[in-house]
This record gives structure tokens, C-alpha cells and sequence, in this order.
């Protein structure tokens, strides 16, 4: 039964290749049993507000359970195609680099790339010498892509050529959660163009802010910059808050609520 649906599935996504002869090879046979296993039967939908998809896995700090890991904090997960990759490389120093400013903020990184636990292992020491880091939070082995299908981490082309490469690479996500286990941000790139750590910190501090203070940021706002006062909020009730209001339209307010 199943080598039926697979092979129905391996037709309706390449045509040009012959079922027989893709499952003819063991080993490509097992590849893709073990790609389309990783998929979920329901893809969930990641929305902002969503609960991120809670998951096991083995990582380079032993085995997490992903909401277990998060705990009481916000956490940072962030994807990569391959390990002993150039620009994932860079990323991951450049985040490791800012490890300290992440802990400042209450938040967890976690890292994830499409290798398994002793590719990991070999490359973090590259990552360290050649950016002069200290990587010590965990990267996810996600070398059957379980993590990756469950995220939606995948391009549409390498989802429509699953018949052909049943272990597609994963693309760049930044996903931002906090302690209630929801999504907050999402960011996703393609595996061409490394990311920017210091805009997940400004997103991170510009979440917080509002959460704590109740205001939302302008554009390129940054921690100490003038914050906006939400148009739900009366003038007098704004100015019993904050004090000084400063309004340019009836609809645009702006106040400071410190760095």
C-alpha cells in the first residue's frame, strides 16, 4: 500500500521519472521513505500568534524537547541549509558573538541546520576559529528534515522535486517565540542571503517594549528612540501614562518611554 502512494506520489510530482526505476535503489528507496516520513500528515499553519509546533530533537547539547527548552524565556530559532556552508558559517558566529546581548533580553537561541549531530559537532569548531567565536547554545540535527517539514522550511520548487531529492535543503527562517510558546515574528530567507543578527535584536527589543510599555515602534526604531501611541488610546489617558505626548496628527502621537 504504501509503495503505491509512494510511487503515485514520486508521478504526480516528477513525470519524467519512471516509479520502477526511482524505487528500483534501495537506498534512494529509503531516502525517500525516510523524507516523506518527516512530513506532516497536517502542515500547520505558522501564523503570528500561532503556538509554535512543539517537537524532540537531538541537538548539540544533548536531547530537547523544544517547549521544555524555551521555558519561562523567549527564544530564537533560526534555520540553515548545510552544515561547512560560507554564509551559515558567518551567521552562526555572528550570533554567537551575540550571545550575551540575547541573554540580556531573556531570550534562548537555538540553531538548526539540514546535517547530523557529529557534522555539527566538526563544524562548530570551524565556526569559532574562523569568526572568533564562542558557540555554546545548541543546534538542532535535522538530517531527515522533520524539524524543517514541520516549520515549513522549504522552498515550493524543492517541495515539488521531493521525488527527486527527498532530503531538500532547508532555507534561512528566523522565527521569534515567546515565554506563552506563540510566534511573534517571522523572517525567511533564501539560502543565498545571510541574515542580519542585529535586526533580531532590534525586533526582539521592539516586542518587549511594546508588550511591557503598551506603545508600538516607528520605522527603524531603536531602544531609546521615541515610541508611537497606539490610535486605541485617548490623549488624556496617553498623557496620564507618559506625560509628554507630542502629536503631529490626531492618528500619529508620539511619546519616550526610556531606553
Amino acid at each position: 500500500m504504501a509503495s503505491k502512494f509512494a510511487a503515485a506520489f514520486v508521478a504526480s510530482f516528477r513525470p519524467a521519472v519512471r516509479p520502477s526505476t526511482f524505487f528500483a535503489r534501495p537506498q534512494v528507496a529509503q531516502t525517500f521513505y525516510r523524507g516523506l516520513a518527516s512530513i506532516p500528515k497536517e502542515q500547520p499553519r505558522l501564523r503570528l500568534g500561532s503556538t509554535a509546533p512543539n517537537f524532540k530533537a537531538t541537538t548539540t547539547k544533548g536531547q530537547i524537547d523544544f517547549h521544555e527548552f524555551i521555558g519561562d524565556k523567549w527564544a530564537v530559532l533560526f534555520s540553515h541549509p548545510k552544515d561547512f556552508t560560507p554564509v551559515c558559517t558567518t551567521e552562526l558566529g555572528a550570533f554567537a558573538k551575540l550571545a550575551d546581548e540575547f541573554t540580556e533580553r531573556n531570550v534562548k537561541l537555538i540553531g538548526l541546520s539540514a546535517d547530523d549531530l557529529g557534522s555539527h559537532e566538526t563544524w562548530q569548531k570551524d565556526i569559532d576559529e574562523v569568526t572568533g567565536s564562542n558557540l555554546d547554545f545548541p543546534i538542532i540535527a535535522d538530517a531527515d528534515r522533520s524539524v524543517s517539514f514541520l516549520y515549513d522550511m522549504i522552498t515550493q520548487q524543492d517541495i515539488e522535486n521531493l521525488a527527486a531529492n527527498p532530503l531538500p535543503l532547508t532555507i534561512r527562517s528566523v522565527f521569534v517565540i515567546d515565554p506563552s510558546k506563540k510566534i511573534r515574528l517571522t523572517m525567511t530567507y533564501p539560502a543565498s542571503t545571510g541574515r542580519n543578527s542585529a535586526e533580531v535584536l532590534r525586533v526582539i527589543d521592539s516586542l518587549q517594549t511594546g508588550d511591557k510599555e503598551g506603545v508600538v515602534t516607528p520605522i527603524d526604531w531603536l531602544p531609546g528612540d521615541d515610541v508611537i501611541i497606539p490610535p486605541s488610546v485617548s490623549n488624556a489617558d496617553a498623557k496620564a501614562k507618559f506625560g509628554e505626548v507630542r502629536e503631529l496628527k490626531p492618528y500619529l502621537r508620539y511619546t519616550n518611554v526610556g531606553k
